[in-house]
């Protein structure tokens, strides 16, 4: 679908279907539809590992889960032109448990934000990205390279930390208590190997 027209997120979310893979890896930039490639094995071994490690640790919070998560929804980063981001993985803390899962997109602030470098498409604008969630109030985000097997931490006013495979990806202050081995995030199940 192509127009001249920039595009409110309203607009986007009611034409979603009509992009490619029925707009399923397209995100609207500047009022503009762009496309993402597609997700690869590397991105959903990520997505795996992650959301395991995730559910098991916000089962077993004992005060009960500090938050939930909802993955590759849409977040309203800009207005005017509107700018409607789909990162991997929004962890949103507090309010009515999965309120902003069944939306295309929300104007709602995730605490934290995880984006999954897996292609060059998806890496690019990762820079811009960044400031934009943290304008928006987003208190740290994660940018997961599966090439280079390193996570990198991103919070307001002290830059972006490197940890590498061997290092430990510590989810505070968001997620007091959640942490996991940067390695272990890209590393395939063994059922897929066996």
């Amino acid at each position: 679908m192509q127009s001249s027209a920039l595009l409110t997120a309203e607009e986007f979310a009611a034409q979603r279907h009509e992009f490619a893979d029925g707009g399923r890896w397209t995100e609207l930039v500047a009022g503009r539809p762009v496309p993402l490639d597609p997700p690869d094995v590397e991105h959903g071994t990520v997505v795996l590992n992650l959301t395991k490690a995730l559910g098991t640790f916000l089962h077993r919070s004992a005060e009960g889960p500090p938050g939930y998560p909802c993955f590759e929804m849409g977040l309203l980063v800009a207005r005017g032109p509107d700018t409607v981001r789909f990162p991997a993985l929004s962890f949103f803390a507090g309010g009515a448990s999965f309120a902003e899962t069944d939306k295309v997109f929300t104007a709602e602030t995730p605490a934290l934000v995880v984006e999954i470098v897996s292609t060059q498409r998806r890496r690019t604008g990762i820079a811009e990205r960044i400031p934009a969630y943290f304008a928006r109030g987003v208190q740290a985000v994660w940018i997961l390279d599966p090439g280079a097997k390193e996570a990198h931490v991103a919070r307001p006013g002290r830059g972006v930390a490197r940890l590498e495979a061997g290092e430990r990806l510590s989810g505070a202050p968001v997620l007091a208590g959640f942490e996991i081995r940067v390695g272990d995030l890209f590393r395939a199940p063994s059922w897929w190997t066996t």
